[in-house]
């Protein structure tokens, strides 16, 4: 990589010296050798990045992101899904094991750390919590964990017996393992094609209610607390979701939790045209919902935000409403989708940058001057057009393709290696 300077940025780091500040950093093989107000460039072999208007920080962290590898390529492979990643502005990305065969076994685990290495993006494979996610029979946590499973979850496949998930929580807790807890009931939720309410009824489809995540929540709240173990809920997108892990976190349980970026944004309204991009899980819910959310945002309730990237090949989505499968791609559209929602710079790197790390026991990128470069500069007014050239993804399932975008990453760097977004 060659030397960078990055010029006029707004450095924006919870607990840094340079914290608010615009400043200049110079980056030399890879570490981060000056931060200053003004560095005049002397080499000629120096790269100048022009970060004026744009903010610097330590790269963004996803907690959840699906590829296809191992088993669905054709989806996502770990190569094209790190390469969106970047170009959205992460250089770390957990990856839920929605693949065949699933990421249930140390053999899997390995794979994925393996493909990954040398990557500008560090990708961390979590395990399940059942063998072949089909909620029976424990996986060998602790052989995963050993392998380099960060965290363990059934993904999109909820753990329906109670008994299994006490039995997880229990496990997880002696090997200071994280359990992953995506809520829904599925007798309640059974079939379901959007939100239920007002707009499913009024468009004649099967709607999901608010109770059948709530029901789980509360279940595994119980079940954390009964065992002193740590829980983090993915993808909450209810109102009665946030109250409630509001009063465990009240009560002093070791909870957590994050939303899908496109949850804050788009509510059951959006599916009117029956755009199948918009069929995700959990499904859009209503404005009262996405007001609870970023209120729960703002308590501290909900402690990160997540692309809940979900790739699929067009067979699967350009289809009837009814057959399509669930969910969008987001990797680089969730710093515009939080763009669109009001947040702020300081918002966007609590809840992408420090909270998502801490969850995991990860470290945070100081950007201090000795230290190995692991950041990101984006613009929060730059508009771009996320189309067939700038999309890094296999797949192209997006409500927003072809649309312009505000809120851009610019650059990447992590490991000695340099991306320039274009």
């Amino acid at each position: 990589m060659d030397n960078i300077l990055i010029s006029s940025a707004q450095l924006v780091l919870p607990g840094h010296s340079q914290n608010g500040n615009i400043v200049d950093i110079l980056i030399e093989k890879g570490r981060i050798s000056r931060i200053a107000q003004h560095i005049k460039p002397i080499n000629k072999k120096l790269h100048v990045v022009d970060g004026k208007g744009g903010v610097v920080s330590a790269g963004f962290f996803d907690l959840h992101a699906n590829f296809g590898e191992p088993g669905l390529e054709t989806k996502e492979d770990i190569q094209t899904g790190a390469a969106a990643a970047a170009a959205g502005g992460y250089t770390g990305v957990a990856v839920y094991p929605n693949t065949n065969p699933p990421i249930h076994s140390r053999s899997e685990v390995a794979l994925v750390v393996n493909s990954a290495k040398g990557n500008i993006v560090d990708v961390y494979p979590v395990g399940t919590i059942s063998k072949k996610r089909e909620g029976k029979e424990l996986a060998e946590l602790y052989d995963m964990q050993m392998a380099g499973a960060i965290a363990f979850s059934d993904g999109n496949h909820a753990v329906q017996q109670a008994g299994l998930m006490s039995r997880a929580l229990l496990y997880a807790k002696g090997i200071d393992g994280l359990v992953i807890s995506f809520s829904e009931d599925e007798s309640v939720a059974g079939g379901h094609q959007m939100n239920e309410g007002q707009m499913s009824t009024y468009l004649g489809m099967k709607g999901k209610p608010n109770l059948a995540e709530s029901l789980m929540i509360s279940r595994d709240l119980f079940l954390a607390e009964y065992n002193d173990a740590r829980i983090h809920f993915t993808s909450i997108s209810t109102a009665e979701s946030v109250s409630l892990i509001k009063k465990a976190k009240t009560k002093g349980l070791k909870v957590t939790c994050d939303v899908a970026a496109h949850n804050l944004l788009y509510t059951d309204e959006d599916v009117v045209g029956f755009d199948s991009n918009f069929k995700v899980t959990p499904p859009l819910r209503t404005k009262k919902d996405i007001k609870a959310l970023l209120k729960g945002l703002k308590e501290g309730t909900i402690d990160a935000i997540v692309s809940q990237h979900t790739p699929h090949e067009v067979e699967y989505k350009n289809v009837e409403f009814h057959i399509a499968k669930e969910g969008m791609i987001g990797l680089q559209t969730t710093l515009p989708f939080l763009v669109e929602t009001g947040l702020t710079a300081e918002d966007i790197v609590r809840y992408l940058v420090v909270q998502p790390r801490q969850i995991v026991g990860k470290d945070i990128p100081t950007l201090e001057e000795g230290s190995e470069a692991n950041l990101v500069l984006f613009d929060m007014k730059e508009k771009w057009t996320l189309d067939t050239s700038t999309n890094k993804s296999k797949s192209e399932n997006s409500p927003v393709f072809g649309q312009e975008l505000t809120g851009k990453a610019k650059i990447v760097i992590n490991h000695n290696q340099f991306i320039e977004i274009k």
